[in-house]
């Protein structure tokens, strides 16, 4: 009650600059304050934690607020702030918007994990813990988008996959597993970098239709690699099989309409993921758009592996006759 006792109110003497977060020197939005008595905008405390579990002002360690992500808006400020600078938060909120809307393109600017292969419908579990991938993966939930790109190289290899992002587990230490799903093919067409992490402009790949007599022909195609790829599964060692198992989970069911997913059939990706192939090759078939083209490719690869395998079980059968 700002009230005198003579019944006049005194003028209240207030200032953009009495609220300014000292990280990003703009007006605090989302305020929290640490246990230590310091303000911040939410998003710019939790970038710096990014980096330490320290205060950036006083140095004081905020591992139990870092453990417990207990980061609760700081009511008054948000009030005062809300009563006597509401010119400059609709400002403030108006640039965090344009933010937020930029973040959630899907086709421009798109965050990229560089890391490892990913391939369409297929589980991709990541530890992350550098600081610029902990930012990109808050930012792709704070959007609502929860989809990043997974590319293969520093460079930004031509071809990705982009992955949805099914749930994220916090440890005390501000690392992060998170667990994703493959979603869909793209070309990379332009690479940038955004606050440290890498972000590209794509197209999405579809792959192309066949009908009539083409269609008949890759459908029998399509069961014949199925099953070659069953056989070759069914016939490693049981200690190699539980660990595909416990990364990728069971092999998808063969679908009845090898067409009816723009990526094609899910057990061709799969498979793919298992097989034990040069990422340069795995590479060249996730940018290929002919699901005949990648059957034969997978058929071709199981010939070769299934006889390297043949060839080794023939050489221990023949040191244990000669022994």
């Amino acid at each position: 009650n700002m009230t005198s006792n003579i019944g006049e109110s005194p003028e209240l003497s207030i200032d953009v600059t009495d609220f300014e977060c000292a990280l990003c020197m703009r007006l605090l939005f989302e305020p929290v304050t640490t246990p230590c008595g310091h303000t911040f905008c939410l998003k710019c405390l939790e970038r710096c934690l990014d980096h330490a579990p320290h205060c950036p002002l006083c140095k004081e360690k905020l591992s139990e607020l870092l453990a417990s992500r207990n980061f609760n808006i700081t009511i008054l400020a948000e009030e005062l702030i809300f009563r006597y600078l509401s010119d400059e938060l609709s400002d403030r909120k108006r640039i965090y918007d344009e933010e937020m809307t930029e973040l959630s393109n899907l086709t421009r600017d798109v965050p990229i994990f560089v890391c490892a292969m990913a391939f369409p419908t297929v589980p991709c579990p990541l530890h992350v813990f550098e600081p610029r991938y902990r930012l990109m993966i808050r930012r792709c939930m704070e959007t609502g988008t929860k989809r990043f790109g997974m590319c293969l190289s520093a460079e930004i290899s031509e071809y990705g996959c982009m992955l949805e992002i099914k749930d994220v587990r916090t440890f005390p230490d501000g690392s992060s597993v998170v667990d994703a799903i493959g979603i869909s093919r793209f070309r990379v067409l332009s690479h940038r970098h955004r606050d440290g992490y890498n972000t590209a402009d794509i197209e999405y790949l579809e792959d192309e239709k066949v009908e009539g007599p083409a269609y008949e022909e890759l459908t029998s195609l399509h069961d014949s690699v199925y099953q070659q790829s069953v056989s070759w599964f069914t016939s490693l060692q049981d200690h190699m099989k539980e660990q595909i198992l416990s990364h990728f989970g069971l092999m998808p069911d063969r679908e009845s309409e090898p067409q009816s997913n723009p990526s094609g059939p899910a057990w061709s990706w799969w498979i793919l993921a298992v097989l034990p192939l040069e990422r340069k090759a795995q590479l060249a078939i996730l940018g290929m758009i002919s699901l005949k083209e990648r059957l034969l490719a997978i058929r071709r690869i199981l010939v070769i592996i299934t006889r390297k395998m043949n060839s080794r079980q023939e050489l221990v059968n023949s040191r244990e006759r000669n022994n």
